[in-house]
């Protein structure tokens, strides 16, 4: 079984805390350090048990560190690359938890100095509600991870960050970063667009002293439940993976014209047909 001596996470919130808990339940680290922009969170977490020491200083955080996950939003990927790359002992590892891969991948590569070994990955896992305190030991038993190695990884980082997956309960998952960008556009982030879209259309309409929205029922609660997800992460991975979601943003529009369309013509044949179509599907998953 791996073990590190030390590692380090960068953002320590759901999934950040949730890889602590599993490091620490499965004994796969001595010593983790947590470091991050927010003291309060690193506070709690130290209070919970989750980390063993908090730093705020990301290149004194990485120092001496076998292992550095970085869990925070997508979007400071390369800026703390930058910072703690130069500090980053040879033959560390570094990896990540972001739903974003394709050319992020290529500049973190560029970034990093040699001898650090950089091994993507992307837990198929969260939930609507984030921060350490919902932190979870099991939060990734069933779910995918993905990796998306390149011809420069590293064949024995890679064994290594698999095992931790492996050890957190994940099914891991070998993949392109490009075709990792496109496939998640598709079930991911044009999911949480059309949530956070809904939303915000709903709540644009008034019934007397009361908002729509307040009359809402399962339906919409359980499509729009990843609406409740994180601004600050949702925003980056859509300006990160921006082409393929526009692509998806585009197709969705034209499955809902299509509904639209049947409507409008009162075409109830046409209407069944695609909602049977997707029902089925749909079903499939469970």
């Amino acid at each position: 079984m791996i073990s590190f001596n030390r590692v380090t996470i960068i953002g320590v919130g759901l999934i950040g805390g949730s890889l602590a808990k599993v490091l620490k339940d499965k004994n796969l680290a001595h010593k983790i350090t947590g470091a991050g922009r927010s003291r309060g969170s690193l506070e709690l977490a130290l209070k919970l048990g989750v980390i063993d020491r908090m730093e705020q200083a990301l290149s004194q955080a990485v120092e001496d560190a076998d292992l550095v996950v970085l869990a925070a939003p997508v979007g400071a990927f390369e800026r703390i690359v930058t910072e703690i790359g130069p500090r980053m002992k040879k033959g560390g590892i570094l990896t990540d938890v972001g739903s974003v891969k394709g050319e992020l991948v290529k500049t973190i590569e560029a970034i990093l100095p040699a001898g650090v070994h950089y091994v993507p990955g992307h837990p198929i896992a969260g939930k609507e509600k984030h921060g350490v305190g919902e932190a979870s030991g099991t939060l990734f038993l069933g779910a995918k991870c993905i990796l998306t190695p390149t011809a420069k990884t590293d064949p024995q980082a890679l064994q290594a960050v698999k095992a931790i997956w492996i050890a957190a309960g994940a099914n891991v998952v070998l993949m392109d970063a490009d075709a990792h960008d496109h496939i998640f556009a598709a079930v991911s982030h044009l999911p949480h667009a059309a949530a956070f879209a809904m939303v915000s259309t709903v709540a644009g309409f008034n019934a007397g002293p009361e908002n729509y929205i307040n009359f809402s029922g399962a339906g919409f609660r359980d499509f729009t439940r990843i609406a409740a997800g994180s601004p600050e992460m949702w925003r980056d991975v859509c300006l990160l993976n921006g082409k393929n979601i526009i692509d998806m943003i585009d197709r969705y529009e034209e499955a809902l014209n299509r509904i639209k369309k049947a409507i409008r013509h009162q075409d109830a044949a046409t209407l069944e047909k695609l909602f049977r179509s997707a029902s089925e599907l749909r079903r499939g998953l469970e």
